[in-house]
């Protein structure tokens, strides 16, 4: 079983160098394309940026902006820096925003990325991406969104008026950090195994629907290669989360690693944040690219 538990501090040396790995400025130039438009609801659109950096090699990632089911906007040259990791290993970067709570709900969003992912898979070509090489990548709410898009159970609609909405979602790999997996016993605003105080609008939507959302259900042996990565002292999303569908992948046969961050809450920070974007890194880097 492979679960690896990060535990104690990095040495000084172990920690700067991992800093400058993945920090600030890329190493290239990287083209900006803001604001593309890939639908639209209630006359309003739904937009992603692309991060596409000079020796793009055709892999790509979703990054899902997702905060509680809240996706707001944030200035594409921040994200540059961001993922300066994965744009200098020469993989493209699909910045995607989705309709947000309390407007929308999880259903809602659901929808929005997988329309988001089957726009990209469509177009891939206009970027210099591979659609056979697109991973998915977010955390919480952000990682809920990029399990349901890797576990394939959305095959499409074929009475859809547009083409692409016809065909299936496939990814070729996903990370996701602290991702609830079950929600089918949250209810009107709230998670159970929270504290009292959080609560999200998110959560209000029909009981009848969470089976249809919840990944833990749809775990299968062709989902693509995934990697989570948890902190035992998350008070939001409980460990038992990821360690659940960890198992759920491994039972499978899914390729998969649960990478668990000696207590870390929710929302690395620190040294924990710079452990789980290089395990990121190397895993995008590791399923997506030629070898």
């Amino acid at each position: 079983m492979k679960r690896r538990l990060l535990a104690g501090r990095m040495s000084i040396l172990y920690a700067v160098a991992l800093l400058f790995l993945a920090s600030p400025a890329t190493a290239q130039k990287v083209d900006i394309i803001a604001d593309v438009v890939y639908g639209h609801k209630d006359g309003m659109a739904l937009t992603f940026d692309v991060l596409k950096p000079a020796d793009a090699n055709g892999a790509a990632v979703m990054y899902m902006v997702s905060g509680g089911w809240v996706s707001a906007w944030s200035d594409p040259e921040r994200m540059v820096t961001r993922f300066s990791g994965l744009l200098d290993h020469g993989i493209t970067l699909f910045i995607v925003r989705h309709g947000s709570s309390p407007r929308y709900f999880v259903p809602e969003a659901v929808a929005d990325v997988r329309r988001a992912a089957r726009f990209i898979q469509q177009n891939a070509a206009l970027w210099g991406v591979d659609p056979d090489r697109l991973g998915a990548h977010g955390g919480s709410a952000g990682g809920h969104l990029s399990l349901m898009l890797g576990i394939g159970t959305d095959t499409g609609d074929p009475e859809a008026s547009e083409p692409f909405m016809r065909e299936p979602v496939r990814l070729a790999s996903v990370v996701a950090y602290y991702p609830p997996v079950d929600l089918r016993t949250w209810a009107r605003g709230r998670m159970p195994d929270a504290p009292a105080d959080q609560r999200f609008p998110a959560l209000n939507f029909d009981r009848d629907l969470a089976a249809g959302i919840s990944p833990i259900l749809f775990v299968s042996p062709d989902d693509p290669p995934t990697l989570l990565i948890h902190g035992t002292a998350d008070a939001t999303v409980p460990l038992d989360h990821s360690i659940r569908i960890h198992n759920a992948f491994e039972q499978v046969g899914v390729e998969t690693d649960l990478i668990i961050i000696d207590g870390a809450g929710h929302g690395f920070t620190g040294e924990d944040a710079v452990r789980a974007n290089a395990a990121m890194v190397d895993w995008f880097v590791r399923t997506l690219t030629p070898d």
